[in-house]
């Protein structure tokens, strides 16, 4: 299983920040790894070891923003596609027009 963790939190203040530096750090020291600047992943190798994470989340959620909690199994995960970029795709040569008469 995959456990993904899905976050938007207020940075306006210096507690904010604080804040959402010490959400971000208990990710890390449980083993997630930043996936992007607000998602971050963990494998969890049973759906009882997810809920285990879970929990460690839920009790290190900031007071305020908004956190989102996703479960994929090893399949879903695989059929992600991943890009890096976007590679310049060629134009077909224009189409010329046809003569009906």
């Amino acid at each position: 299983m995959w456990l993904f963790v899905f976050f938007d939190l207020p940075t306006n203040t210096k507690l904010e920040v604080k804040a959402a530096n010490l959400f971000r750090k208990s990710l890390l020291r449980d083993g997630f790894t930043m996936f992007q600047f607000s998602i971050y992943l963990r494998h969890c190798p049973s759906r009882e070891n997810a809920k285990v994470h879970e929990k460690r989340i839920k009790k290190a959620l900031p007071r305020y923003g908004k956190v989102g909690i996703l479960t994929v199994t090893d399949k879903q995960f695989g059929m992600m596609e991943i890009f890096h970029g976007r590679k310049e795709i060629p134009l077909p040569p224009p189409v010329q027009q046809l003569e009906l008469f």
